[in-house]
């Protein structure tokens, strides 16, 4: 049976975010593997961050920290890499570059085996860039109307927009951005700040401190204990 999944608008690994991971983990292996990879066109010192913010939150739950970020293609097809995902109870991709997570995880054997551990039932978490490199498609922030790149397509009928709330109130086209190109049969999510939705593949339940936002045509406001159905 496949694992339970949390698409995270954004606070991967901060305390207020301790409350879902721990649920992530409950009743399964205390291995908590995270991938910092769309991190890595920032530079080592932010890499170094999130795997510092990662190992002090794993601490805290009582499980062992795995890192596993891959910098390119050959580091992800590296069975080195491949065999530290076998048995994790989370996986967990961070933020940072979306089209540089997915570049560098699709089709290769690191992404085969993440794929292959939810589906026997570990939990699968995306933050911010690892939320949306995980459905079909993913946009270019700085260049919106562009094609974007080729997501990792676990999730092929959905696009997410995290960080909404301070997306939205800097950039009310982000909608617009999102859209272009859109598939009716895609829904478009937004995600607010340490706000998640989760469940999957189909129902959702939205937690955390914010709301989650249906966009397809109206704004509809998804408060959290809402449930979401794609």
């Amino acid at each position: 049976m496949e694992g339970t999944v949390a698409l995270v608008g954004s606070g991967e690994y901060l305390p207020s975010m301790r409350p879902i991971e721990k649920m992530l983990l409950e009743n399964r292996p205390p291995r908590f593997v995270q991938i910092a990879t769309a991190a890595v066109p920032d530079g080592d010192e932010r890499v170094a961050y999130w795997h510092d913010l990662g190992r002090a939150q794993a601490e805290s739950l009582g499980v062992t920290c795995v890192i596993a970020t891959v910098a390119n293609r050959d580091e992800a097809n590296n069975p080195r890499f491949v065999e530290l995902i076998r048995n994790a109870g989370l996986i967990y991709l961070s933020g940072g570059h979306p089209g540089f997570l997915a570049d560098v995880l699709r089709d290769t054997a690191l992404w085969h085996q993440i794929v292959a551990e939810w589906r026997q039932g570990a939990s699968l978490a995306g933050c911010s860039a690892g939320a949306m490199a995980m459905c079909s498609w993913v946009p270019s922030l700085r260049h919106p109307f562009d094609n974007g790149v080729r997501g990792l397509g676990l999730f092929p009928r959905l696009r997410v927009i995290p960080h909404f709330d301070a997306f939205y109130q800097r950039v009310p086209s982000i909608v617009d951005r999102f859209i272009h190109g859109k598939d009716e049969s895609v829904s478009l999510i937004g995600i607010d700040e340490e706000t998640a939705i989760v469940g999957g593949p189909v129902n959702w339940t939205v937690v955390g401190r914010g709301s989650a936002w249906r966009l397809d045509g109206e704004r509809i406001q998804l408060p959290a204990g809402s449930v979401l159905t794609l």
